[in-house]
């Protein structure tokens, strides 16, 4: 079986060909993405693939997020380390991994019993005991937790769910994808009072976030 160090010229890649030539120079989220081993949240059949330039599938028509998204989002977030961040799809738990790292906590929902239990393994062998992984629909948000100060949804929504909104912070950040199968833009919006002024950031494709206020779960 390969060891951490078999795949680092691959991370190194990674590093510098797909996040600092296209932007990311965020020394905390660089760091952070070289620490943790994305290979070991791939099906073993693709562990090859791990650092390439692409998502990846993880089951259950799932897919773990191409590394330049997961390093973009994580930076336009600009997190503190005392920050408290809720994640909405778990998937592998890569994203959850990386955010722990860079935060306090990181309170992490997927819908998928399977994919939530393997996460929390996977995080728990890797050294991420601030990633606390909870099952159910994300697009309802952990009230009992919140507030967060900052969200970071990995899958599309037709619109911005409301109570992920409610559960921001004051000065609080929520990065996500919104938009149909086919045309999705990445929105970074703030809590500012009562107001939550939305920059657009960039054309992308993430998985449909499935939930109350979400798609609903294709029949």
């Amino acid at each position: 079986m390969l060891e951490n160090k078999d795949y680092a010229p691959q991370c190194a890649e990674m590093i510098e060909n797909q996040l600092r030539r296209r932007g990311i120079s965020d020394a905390a989220v660089l760091a952070a993405m070289t620490a943790v081993p994305r290979h070991e949240f791939v099906p073993p059949e693709l562990r090859s693939q791990a650092y390439d330039d692409l998502p990846l599938p993880i089951g259950g028509g799932q897919t773990i997020s191409q590394p330049y998204m997961v390093a973009a989002m994580t930076a336009a977030l600009h997190l503190q380390p005392g920050d408290r961040v809720l994640e909405i799809g778990t998937g592998c738990g890569y994203q959850a991994a990386v955010l722990s790292r860079l935060v306090k906590e990181v309170f992490t929902i997927e819908r998928r019993p399977e994919l939530a239990a393997a996460a929390s393994a996977a995080l728990a062998r890797l050294g991420s005991p601030n990633a606390h992984v909870h099952c159910g629909d994300g697009t309802l948000g952990l009230p009992e937790l919140a507030p967060f100060d900052a969200i970071l949804v990995a899958a599309a929504a037709p619109r911005v769910p409301q109570p992920l909104l409610a559960q921001l912070a004051e000065g609080g950040r929520m990065i996500l994808p919104v938009g149909d199968a086919e045309h999705q833009e990445l929105r970074l919006i703030e809590k500012r009072g009562d107001a939550f002024p939305t920059k657009m950031l960039e054309g992308c494709r993430f998985v449909p976030l499935v939930g109350y206020h979400g798609w609903q779960e294709p029949s």
